[in-house]
């Protein structure tokens, strides 16, 4: 049985993988754009930006490799 490999820890930082009955698996990730120069930017637009969303499709499977899935 291979041993799992080192997880990266800026990636450990960044992304977080889904447990549960109906996200099982998926890569979640937040939003860019919220760390500065949020005074001009509107509640709107900051309300969405504090939200969490999915990593594309094309780089789940090497989100999960840094993090030693």
């Amino acid at each position: 049985m291979p041993r799992p490999g080192k997880t990266h820890q800026g990636a450990a930082a960044r992304f977080v993988v889904a447990e549960g009955r109906y996200q099982k698996g998926n890569v979640f990730r937040h939003r860019a754009g919220k760390a500065h120069l949020n005074t001009k930017k509107s509640s709107s637009r900051l309300r969405r930006l504090k939200r969490t969303t999915l990593v594309s499709k094309s780089q789940v499977k090497s989100m999960l490799r840094l993090l030693g899935r």
